[in-house]
């Protein structure tokens, strides 16, 4: 049994023996009638309610299902720990192909899921990922209180993408003046792989910035979109492609993870990782290889925190402008995990990881 990153799993051994486990609670949820199968994993709630979004795809099994929650919510209590936020980790999904489920169908397979995640009384915040969307969430909310993400319609903040999108400029702003002594893409090559929800919102902020940028995805439609708009941007034939492009500076892994394995690490010309996508080191011992090979990794997690960031400011009542702010530290966030790597001896990812333990260590002591 493989994960989607295709490395092998045992998702109870991961559980209860692994480093990577830990986690507080996982719960497997299902309604025949809507077809819901579902699994909510909370990996901490140390420094609040865990917070997350909720994954709608199309596992191969559902071994592989529980897997990435389980991955998917620990990464979701380092990434608010580094956030600033009051809040643990955790994460949600749905096991289906999303595009089956349309018009009354989604909506009882939704509801359901709603009530589940109701059930477990604010332990767990859900939002949208890949596969759902605000429209979603609305429909959840009708069920379960502890649901953000939804539109402003409905009292909410809309499309959490796009603070997303912004807090990975900042990284690339962070990883450039780091590597480079100057905090702009200006005439930088960034190759962005997966130009969807918050790839196509990079790509304007890249542009805006002065940078040369080469798109990919597997969605035709999705490059259209950007190409359309702007017909300077260079396209890649697939993602293989662009990591080997000649000249590139900063590659932004924006899909699935596991972009960066044993296979793509050992290719890739660029300088600098830095991207939207979770999850994107495949196993441990890739954070070595990139720094062996001297490529600047930008935590996935650091730097792709804008979305939780507005999330969770709806729960409080959402100020975009607030939100923009905070999103806006991730730029100094990344600048000190840099220092902290380099002080320790250590790669970045090991340096995020070690500055997020220490604080939900700190909160569990209080």
């Amino acid at each position: 049994m493989t994960d989607v990153t295709g490395e092998p799993v045992d998702a109870l051994h991961t559980l209860f023996h692994s480093d990577q486990g830990g986690h507080e609670q996982v719960v497997l949820c299902q309604d025949r009638a809507s077809g819901l199968k579902a699994v909510i994993a909370i990996h901490s709630t140390a420094l609040g309610p865990a917070l997350g979004g909720t994954r709608f795809y199309p596992y191969a099994s559902e071994q592989e299902a529980v897997a990435d929650a389980l991955n998917l919510a620990r990464g979701m209590s380092y990434k608010n720990a580094l956030a600033g936020l009051d809040h643990g980790g955790g994460k949600a999904v749905i096991i289906g192909d999303p595009e089956a489920f349309e018009g009354d169908r989604r909506t009882e397979l939704l509801l359901a899921y709603g009530r589940a995640v109701a059930s477990l009384g604010g332990r767990y915040v859900t939002a949208c990922d890949v596969g759902t969307y605000v429209a979603d969430m609305d429909v959840v909310a009708r069920e379960c209180r502890w649901t953000t993400g939804r539109s402003p319609e409905n009292g909410g903040a809309g499309d959490s993408s796009v603070l997303t999108a912004f807090g990975v400029f900042q990284g690339m702003r962070a990883s450039a003046q780091h590597l480079w002594g100057d905090p702009t893409l200006r005439g930088r090559k960034v190759g962005v792989a997966g130009v969807g929800k918050v790839g196509h919102h990079l790509v304007e902020h890249l542009l805006a910035d002065g940078a040369e940028v080469t798109i990919t995805d597997v969605r035709e439609e999705s490059v259209r979109r950007i190409t359309e708009r702007h017909p300077g941007v260079a396209v890649a034939a697939d993602t293989e492609a662009m990591i080997r492009t000649e000249g590139l500076d900063i590659y932004a892994p924006c899909a699935l993870g596991g972009a960066l394995n044993d296979d793509t690490v050992p290719v890739l010309t660029a300088s600098v990782v830095c991207g939207a996508a979770n999850n994107q080191l495949a196993h441990p011992g890739v954070e070595k290889d990139l720094a062996d090979r001297s490529i600047l990794y930008a935590p996935d997690y650091v730097v792709n925190a804008g979305g939780v960031i507005q999330v969770a400011d709806e729960l409080h009542g959402f100020d975009f402008d607030r939100c923009r702010a905070k999103a806006a530290k991730i730029f100094d966030t990344t600048l000190a995990i840099f220092a902290r790597a380099k002080s320790d001896g250590i790669p970045p990812a090991a340096a995020a990881d070690r500055i997020a333990e220490q604080r939900m260590a700190d909160a569990a002591r209080r």
